[in-house]
């Protein structure tokens, strides 16, 4: 941060600095040329600017020091850049209210249809809408934002592929950022969101337990072959007394499938794997383990290892053409549900 604010306390009366202070603050130091003009004149923002204190981000942007810009700066920017109606959006307005994992530096922005846009900065995209109620916009947090559950919507209908939009909103089912029916009320209100059909449905499962993407192409997997369906997120107790949740559990037979994301491979935490797992087996469970990428990859192994367990178990399941009729499983998690050439106007 630079050496601006001391200068500017002194150069201005007290109350106008303690406004500016406190914009700045708000505003993680970067304020519209007419925010400024409202508390300097013009010769002194000039100055500020010509002498490297200040620097011009835009237009008709300035960020108030001569640092790195950072992330929480350049969506101000944007949305200052934009003009006064403009909210964060998609996965940029997810992440500002918490989502983790999909970093992106492009800033989203969302405008309603009707608004005059005016140039934007490099690095920022915005969306148009013609439906954006106010139950779908936060001015609580700064910059204003799309709720959770429509951000993540946009983000999912906005993302470049099926795999993304689905590990989307997994993700905020894991994270906590989104539950329930919260999408689908969003859904109810958007009739012709790209992706929908594909949407819903990984929403359901999502809120039904299925909180990653490799949870979520096992339950397709599942589905598409015939098999019984598991309940996912059952929660077991470890010799500790600690809570453990079971990606997919078939309860009546008592195997127990684990979905390993990259996360499993750090060896503390392939550890603790280990002693749940060691855990369950001693209890009498089968369990199985596959790494998120063979269930892409590899299906068919995947199924005829999940066959013999549950028929191990006593399951009187199929025993001829289990793999007929699944289609290309190479393409699991990008092309389910399959959507039609006119889902992206359902």
């Amino acid at each position: 941060m630079g050496n601006s604010w001391a200068g500017m306390r002194r150069a201005l009366p007290s109350d106008d600095a303690d406004e500016l202070t406190w914009l700045l603050f708000r505003q993680d130091d970067v304020l519209s040329l007419n925010q400024a003009r409202a508390h300097l004149t013009r010769k002194a923002i000039r100055h500020r600017v010509a002498t490297g204190r200040w620097r011009q981000a835009h237009r008709a942007v300035l960020v108030a020091h001569n640092g790195p810009v950072g992330p929480a700066q350049r969506r101000w920017i944007a949305v200052l850049a934009a003009g006064p109606s403009a909210l964060l959006g998609g996965i940029t307005a997810a992440q500002a209210g918490g989502l983790r994992g999909f970093p992106d530096r492009v800033v989203h922005l969302l405008l309603p249809a009707t608004c005059r846009r005016a140039p934007l900065p490099a690095g920022v995209r915005a969306h148009r809408t013609i439906h954006l109620p106010d139950g779908d916009v936060v001015r609580v947090g700064q910059p204003p934002r799309t709720t959770a559950a429509r951000s993540v919507i946009d983000a999912a209908q906005w993302a470049p592929s099926d795999a993304q939009a689905r590990a989307i909103v997994a993700a905020a089912f894991q994270q906590r950022l989104v539950g329930g029916d919260d999408l689908h009320e969003v859904l109810s209100r958007m009739p012709r969101v790209r992706r929908r059909r594909l949407l819903l449905s990984t929403a359901t499962d999502a809120a039904g337990g299925a909180h990653s993407l490799g949870e979520l192409n096992l339950l397709d997997l599942v589905r598409r072959a015939g098999l019984p369906e598991p309940t996912r997120q059952v929660i077991r107790r470890d010799a500790t007394g600690r809570r453990r949740y079971l990606d997919a559990y078939f309860d009546e037979w008592r195997v127990h499938v684990e979905v390993d994301g990259g996360q499993h491979l750090d060896p503390a935490h392939a550890w603790a794997d280990m002693r749940r797992q060691n855990a369950l087996w001693v209890e009498g469970d089968r369990v199985l383990r596959f790494p998120s990428w063979a269930l892409r990859d590899d299906p068919e192994s995947v199924l005829d290892q999940l066959r013999a367990a549950l028929r191990a178990a006593g399951w009187p399941g199929q025993t001829t053409g289990d793999v007929g009729g699944l289609g290309d499983l190479g393409d699991l998690g990008r092309k389910w549900p399959p959507e039609g050439p006119s889902a992206s106007k359902i």
